[in-house]
């Protein structure tokens, strides 16, 4: 995110924070503001979504400038994994993978009452109460029945639907007996064993439990393994009984599970509860009952109370505990709140102690195994007072001493203190604890101090508990939400505590004030874990987002995280899709509304549509009807693709891809064709293939895209239809590729060149008419050439230009001959058009998905990776860009009718809108070398590789061949040029028969697109309080920087230069081209050279060091035109302008071997008629944003680098193309340029017209220009190749107020300083001289500074210091010269 954009969403969310909002300032919404800051944070502020024009007054305004430093420049596009910034899943390990139930219990009581077992000596008063029963109350048959059944009451609390079985005083074949009906019935449920022996001897030492004969006269031992094999697993064992540790030892020292590692099943399924150590005896204190371990395990609250009385300074009566008015269940009564809040403490103490593996199997597992084991942390608590140790398997670490066992004694105190009252006047208000309160203020302020560096705040499972409570739930809500926040790992962590059922209940809730922050919570939970789309269609989920996205005054930001949580769970769920299409209790589906949510955004008559709601509305649709075939239905009903191409005008790049991707989709791919008994090609009926041709004439829209991200989807979108409607794409291949026979084809007049008007357009024409929807492209702007040279008017008929070209191996089966129809073969030549120009893409992801889609095409581009050049020993190594493949240069090829444009041949990426013809070719090729095989094979036309096909004349040897199909034989041959086998004959025409053309395409997957994955990282990043750990650096650093910049700027204005010329610094490149341009950095000592192969490198010149060194683009097209920096103040970005009209933006380029493509783009599309080459000119405008580009056409196109595209074309109004180009630093609007014919144009890109004014002061080509520093926008220098220096008063257009005769011929190069009043010149005669502003020669440099005196070379390259007076020059002998004028000092 640009420094801009997090400086001003950081102010407006401080800002909405202060002023208790959840929405900013001038968001309109009947939702009621929060009441307090906690509240009032939990705004989600847009994310460097502004529109240009306020991003740009508010740079401004501040002195913040910086463009292309959004997320999607930092990413690698090339590559999935690096596209996905947040991928959907990586935390779905929270998820159970075995949920489990305990479905049978199973209670054995060995009491025997009124006979002590022979090992037990019992104290006086001593416990006797068993499940608060006195045994002795009543007869033993009596009372061993009500404990019993007590018993099995106490446990149907926790889990009611089990089934439960009581065996009191049991023998040992009732116990298997009972352990083998519980198994037998429960299956694979669990099933828990309860063994009472307090009136039986204590186990014995190899772990055997004491049981009784059927007349009560003997102690029966059974042993555990009996009892394991009898009950199997998965099981839990409670074991109160004294010395019951001995029993878990015995467990684990089976040898079967082993001594060492608790993987094995048998110890993953067994849980074992004992309720003391295996030397230790049951406690006898009479306060307590007898089975003081079960009353823990069963009834917590009553034995922590009694436990808890004598130790409070209250004084209160045990009894009275039995008197707390309420139910467990009721959170209201004061009994459920003293439970509710015990849950919490004791759901606190695990979480915080044990590790998450074991938490998730122990508390989230099962219901009564986290409410055995919650009661478990209680009875260590209360037995370690009595120095007992109950022991478990798993074992846990000790809690008795844990810190909130403080909390939970205040909140019984405070419970406490009220009961007296409470049992005098039933009708008293009973006072909630403060307890949950207080745990919510702890866990906000660990979320003003916490990260994820530090200890995870403990009250995450409290926030838990208090989503229960209506009265807590929504600051609860918005906490936990500011926590989720912070990154995947507090969505990890919340998701482990148990929160997703919490918040998926949630969702039935009509609740409005809770909707808002409902959405933000599953935003942030769907934007790292897909998964969990399948519980919500599953419980109705998505009908809430859905009512959510319809209801009136949402603000956009919110609707937005409602159309992305519907798109995740519409993410290839065709369950979930069709509950979205079709949704329940809705008169319109989801479709509808996204769609007239996006109407609705382009008709606001003030400001510009929330671009991230676009984005996701888009992104929703895309995936919505993504496979769905009643979706795609329904979108072309609901006329979408008309409603999607608006979209595509969007300023913000991603929400141009987000409907590119959209409109893509609409394409049916594979298993949606459907075939029929027509017989119609690709399983396609009439209506869907004129509607997906439409939607291919709004694609092209954006062909000619600034953002690599736009032009990927495009790619993306023609692979789809290129897949679907194969035959016809290799049909308008083959079309657009073979030249006719017997005639050659000229332009007619006018034709096969655009107007500038015509330019905008994003479209690449065939020919002048390629954007009609009628007619045939070839038509209008064609005529034969008969073979004896004469030229005719007639155009050209169907047959001749698309049946012959078909036909070549004689084959006119062409299905209906829709294809054979004006429009669409319009439409498939378009799209061929467009994927020739995007397998030229300056842009290596959107290069290769183009080549991929040639492929489908039945035409491989062979990938010859350029040869290292001659003498690559005497230039310095340096890093290639090997992720961009190489294409072979494309020479002019005798008696091939060639598109000059094409896309092998074009290095701007453009295909042909002119013809040229060339003499017949004295021998034909052979035809051995293009047939193959039988007659018979003739119907099976097959296409040459088309680069290694042009690189080749005709009489040299053919390269090799290859024809699909059974009788396929293969002829190979070598490449004279490159000496490499070539490869990547297919079927051209389409004529293979279905299966053959199957096999072929089935090796070539289609594309995906990570866009998607890419948008949902948006949602996984902090976006309540953005992180921005270096934003004090980068403000100190830009201030620095502004400073100097400004020192610099008075110093040169004040400075008088006499002369320019002590070489400071030299450095030999290296290069065999020389040097091309060069570019001194302002707040380094670095320079920045190119030649025309286009290799940068960068050198320190006051420590003589290559900082480094790599290629701009590895494919054999190469010529540099400009080198600019972007971003002076903050992380400056190189812009590489290519001679073709590409332009390539370098990301930390002065790091070595570490510089990443930031974006890559074509800023001039094709070239005027006659014109070999492009030779593009470009400027850049850091205060507007604006890129200037001009070349061999009859326009100037201007970009704008913040939208990323083109935004005006001024027309040149000349008939002579643009040579030199100057855009001014100081005013926005205006821009100078240089002309071939010697003229000069002031324009205004403010003004209609945009001309200002126009003068012709040179006879000869203008080679520099550049406006007077301190002068004004009117103030213009200009120079020619005749060597003639100009000045020039754009106001008074009449001549040069000034003449300078700065070279006799030859002059190369010209720049002037932004702000010292200086100007440079070069000549190929070896000499550069420097001039003031008033036209007074200052001095002049022939030779080198060295001892020797070496003469310099012809200079090709000159540039300022923009703070400095300092000047690099560069010439064609490699050496790159640093001169320092006099008054350095002083500048």
């Amino acid at each position: 995110m640009a420094v801009s954009d997090f400086v001003l969403r950081r102010q407006r969310v401080m800002d909405s924070i202060r002023d208790g909002r959840m929405f900013p300032p001038d968001s309109l919404h009947s939702s009621p503001p929060l009441v307090n800051d906690v509240d009032g944070r939990f705004q989600i502020e847009e994310e460097g979504h502004q529109s240009s024009e306020e991003a740009r007054d508010y740079n401004h305004r501040t002195g913040v400038t910086s463009y292309l430093c959004d997320l999607r420049h930092e990413a690698d596009h090339s590559s999935t994994v690096a596209m996905a910034v947040a991928e959907p899943g990586v935390v779905s390990q929270w998820r159970m993978k075995d949920r489990m139930k305990t479905g049978y219990v199973a209670l054995a009581l060995c009491l025997n009452i009124g006979v002590d077992p022979p090992d037990v000596i019992k104290i006086s008063p001593c416990a006797r109460m068993e499940c608060w029963i006195d045994p002795f109350s009543t007869t033993s048959s009596k009372a061993l029945d009500a404990i019993g059944k007590n018993l099995q009451v106490q446990y149907e609390r926790w889990q009611p639907r089990a089934k439960y079985k009581v065996c009191l005083d049991p023998t040992v074949d009732d116990v298997k007996k009972l352990c083998l009906h519980c198994r037998k019935n429960a299956k694979n449920e669990r099933v828990l064993f309860h063994y009472n022996g307090h009136g039986v001897p204590r186990p014995t030492l190899n772990g055997e439990i004491w049981l009784f004969n059927k007349h009560f006269t003997q102690y029966i031992p059974l042993s555990v393994y009996d009892l394991e094999s009898c009950l199997g697993n998965p099981s839990i064992y409670v074991f109160d009984c004294s010395a019951a540790g001995m029993i878990v030892n015995a467990f684990c020292e089976r040898p079967e599970w082993g001594t060492t590692t608790s993987s094995t099943p048998s110890m993953r399924d067994c849980i074992l509860l004992a309720a003391c150590g295996a030397l230790e005896t049951l406690p006898q204190n009479s306060e307590l009952p007898a089975d003081v371990f079960t009353s823990c395990l069963t009834t917590p609250i009553q034995i922590a109370l009694r436990w808890f009385c004598p130790r409070s300074l209250l004084s209160l009566d045990p009894d009275l505990i039995d008197k707390i008015p309420g139910r467990q269940n009721d959170r209201k009564t004061p009994l459920g709140e003293l439970n509710w809040i015990f849950t919490a403490i004791t759901d606190t103490i695990a979480w915080n102690v044990l590790p998450r593996e074991l938490f998730q199997r122990l508390f989230r597992q099962d219901l009564l195994v986290a409410s055995l084991f919650r009661n478990f942390l209680l009875a260590e608590r209360i037995l370690r007072a009595f120095n007992c140790c109950p022991q478990s398997f798993p074992r846990l670490p000790p809690t008795h001493q844990h810190s909130m066992w403080h909390a939970w004694d205040m909140a019984a105190e405070i419970c406490l203190s009220q009961l007296p009252s409470l049992l005098r006047n039933p009708g008293a208000e009973f006072q909630p604890s403060p307890f949950f309160t207080e745990q919510l203020t702890a866990f906000e302020v660990w979320l003003e101090h916490g990260s994820e560096g530090k200890k995870p705040p403990e009250q995450l499972p409290i926030v838990l508990q208090v989503l229960l409570s209506q009265s807590h739930r929504f600051r609860a809500l918005v906490l936990l939400g500011r926590f989720l926040d912070m990154g995947a790992w507090a969505v990890y962590l919340a998701l482990s505590v148990g929160i997703f059922p919490y918040v998926l209940k949630l969702l039935h809730t009509t609740a409005a004030d809770l909707r808002q922050i409902l959405v933000f919570i599953w935003t942030k939970i769907l934007a790292l874990d897909k998964s969990c789309q399948v519980d919500l269609v599953k419980d109705g989920g998505h009908l809430y987002f859905i009512n959510f996205l319809e209801s009136p005054d949402i603000h956009p930001e919110q609707r937005a995280m409602a159309a992305f949580v519907l798109a995740v769970i519409v993410d290839g769920h065709p369950r979930g899709q069709q509950a979205c299409i079709y949704p329940e209790g809705h008169p319109v589906g989801l479709i509808y509304t996204c769609l007239s949510h996006i109407q609705e955004a382009h008709n606001v008559l003030e400001g510009q549509p929330d671009p991230l709601l676009l984005q996701w509305l888009c992104l929703c649709l895309g995936k919505l009807w993504d496979g769905a075939s009643n979706g795609v239905a329904m979108a072309l009903d609901d006329d979408a693709p008309a409603i999607l191409g608006k979209v595509l005008s969007e300023p913000q790049p991603e929400v141009r891809a987000a409907a590119a991707y959209a409109l893509g989709t609409l394409i049916k791919v594979g298993s949606e064709l459907s075939r029929n008994d027509g017989g119609r090609d690709d399983g396609l009926d009439e209506a869907t293939q004129v509607a997906e041709q439409g939607i291919a004439r709004v694609l092209l829209e954006v062909l000619c895209d600034g953002s690599p991200l736009v032009r990927t989807e495009l790619a993306i979108a023609l692979a789809r239809l290129a897949s679907s409607h194969n035959r016809m794409f290799r049909q308008a291949a083959a079309a657009y590729l073979k030249p006719p026979s017997h005639s050659t084809i000229l332009p007619a007049s006018g034709a096969g060149y655009r107007s500038p008007r015509a330019y905008p357009s994003s479209t690449l024409d065939v020919e002048h008419s390629i954007r009609s929807n009628g007619g045939t492209p070839y038509r209008s702007g064609l005529r034969v050439v008969s073979s004896n040279g004469s030229a005719g008017t007639s155009p050209l008929s169907e047959s001749q230009m698309l049946g012959d070209s078909v036909s070549c191996g004689g084959s006119t089966d062409l299905g209906d001959r829709s294809w054979r129809r004006s429009e669409d073969g319009n439409v498939y030549i378009q799209c061929v058009t467009a994927v020739y120009a995007l397998a030229r893409d300056p842009s290596p992801r959107v290069a290769c998905l183009g080549r991929q889609v040639l492929r489908m095409m039945g035409v491989e581009s062979a990938q010859i990776v350029v040869s290292a050049r001659s003498g690559a020993s005497k230039v310095s190594r340096h890093q290639r860009n090997s992720s961009v493949p190489a294409l072979p240069p494309t020479p002019s090829i005798p008696g091939v009718l060639l598109r000059s444009t094409s896309w092998v041949a074009s290095t701007s990426g453009n295909l042909a809108s002119t013809w040229r013809i060339s003499t017949p070719p004295p021998s034909p090729p052979n035809q051995q070398a293009f047939m193959v095989g039988p007659p018979s094979s003739l119907r099976r036309a097959a296409s040459l590789d088309i680069s290694s096909t042009l690189n080749t004349p005709w009489d040299a040897p053919r390269p090799s061949v290859r024809v699909l199909g059974d009788n396929a034989v293969q002829v190979t041959s070598l490449n004279p040029s490159t000496g490499h086998g070539n490869i990547g004959l297919a079927d051209a025409a389409g004529m293979l028969s279905p299966g053959q053309s199957a096999v072929y395409l089935e090796a070539i997957p289609l594309p995906e697109s990570t866009f998607f994955k890419w948008s949902c990282g948006h949602f996984s990043r902090p976006l309540l309080e953005p992180v921005h750990d270096d934003e004090e650096e980068i403000s100190a650093r830009r201030e620095r920087r502004d400073r100097e910049a400004q020192d610099g700027i008075t110093k040169c204005q004040h400075s008088s230069v006499s002369k320019v010329s002590d070489q400071i610094a030299s450095w030999d490149t290296g290069s065999e081209m020389g040097t091309k341009t060069v570019l001194l950095h302002p707040f380094k000592p670095l320079v920045c050279t190119a030649d025309d192969k286009e290799t940068i490198r960068i050198w320190d010149y006051e420590e003589a060091a290559v900082v480094n060194t790599f290629d701009n683009h590895n494919t054999p097209d190469k010529g540099v035109s400009k080198l600019c920096l972007l971003n002076e103040s903050d992380d400056s970005l190189l812009l590489v302008a290519s001679s073709d009209g590409s332009v390539r933006v370098w990301r930390d380029y002065t790091q070595k071997d570490n510089h990443r493509l930031a974006t890559a783009w074509q800023t001039v599309q094709g070239h005027k008629p006659g014109s070999r080459s492009i030779d593009a000119v470009v400027d850049w405008q850091q205060t507007t944003g604006y890129l200037y580009a001009s070349g061999q056409i009859s326009w100037i196109s201007v970009w704008d680098l913040d939208r990323e595209q083109l935004i005006s074309t001024i027309s040149s109004h000349s008939d002579s193309s643009v040579s030199a180009l100057a855009a001014c630093q100081t005013h926005d609007a205006h821009v100078v340029t240089g002309c071939g014919d010697g003229s000069v144009r002031l324009y205004d890109i403010r003004s209609r017209d945009m001309l200002v004014c126009a003068m012709q002061p040179h006879a000869h080509k203008a080679v520099g220009i550049g406006f007077q520093p301190g002068m004004g926008f009117s103030k213009v220098v200009s120079a020619s190749q005749a060597g003639d220096l100009k000045f020039l008063d754009m106001r008074k257009s009449s001549s040069p107020y000034l003449e300078v005769n700065a070279h006799k011929g030859h002059l190369t190069c010209l720049t002037v300083h932004r702000h010292a009043p200086v100007i440079a010149t070069g000549s190929g005669k070896q000499l550069i001289k420097t001039f003031s502003t008033s036209g007074e020669q200052l001095s002049m440099v022939k030779y080198h500074s060295s001892f020797i005196g070496q003469r310099i070379g012809s200079v090709s390259a000159l540039g300022f210091h923009p703070y400095k007076v300092l000047l690099a020059a560069g010439a064609l002998d490699s050496i790159v010269s640093i001169y320092a004028g006099d008054s350095i000092q002083g500048c």
